[in-house]
């Protein structure tokens, strides 16, 4: 009898913390923002596009370290996922994957989650002669609560602020030095 108390009061203040719960999403609004930026990098474009790569990104982007989930070796393809350290906010980690894979058109896409929100993030590259490369970058945040869309906002001003010339610095001083320009 003792159990079955214990067991209907549990199940109703489940029952109202759902309601309660469904209440406080209807009234949450998710944000999305964007932003794209595009600059040119004096090599081929098979030099650069697999640059984008989430394992060969650690030759340019100083502190890129991602901890491969899938699959067992670090191949580049639709579905390789991994784990990065996340960039505060208290966000201790994101989550990749690698939603859209076409090498043949120089276009790659990834999924990147956190509990507060996920983002897109798409990269296409184009040839402008046999030495220099475009290279477009948007960035596409969606809230998934209030402090999702917070954050977004901040993530993307701060990911914007010198319109990815900082990339472009980036992949530039490994292309003539080999290594990682490394961040002060």
């Amino acid at each position: 009898m003792k159990f079955t108390g214990i067991f209907i009061t549990a199940s109703i203040a489940l029952f109202f913390s759902c309601k309660s719960k469904d209440k406080m999403d209807t009234n949450f609004k998710a944000e999305k923002v964007s932003r794209t930026a595009t600059y040119n990098v004096n090599a081929d474009i098979d030099t650069i596009f697999p640059l984008y790569g989430a394992f060969e990104e650690r030759k340019w982007a100083d502190g890129w370290a991602p901890r491969l989930i899938y699959p067992a070796t670090e191949t580049i393809e639709e579905g390789t996922t991994f784990k990065t350290d996340g960039h505060g906010h208290g966000e201790m980690e994101f989550l990749w994957r690698i939603s859209k894979y076409d090498p043949q058109n120089y276009l790659i896409q990834y999924l990147v989650s956190t509990e507060n929100r996920y983002w897109t993030i798409t990269v296409k590259c184009k040839a402008l002669s046999d030495t220099s490369t475009s290279t477009t970058v948007t960035y596409s945040y969606i809230g998934l609560n209030d402090l999702g869309n917070e954050i977004n906002k901040h993530a993307i001003d701060k990911m914007y602020s010198k319109n990815l010339e900082d990339w472009k610095e980036a992949i530039d001083y490994f292309l003539k030095n080999g290594k990682v320009l490394k961040e002060n």
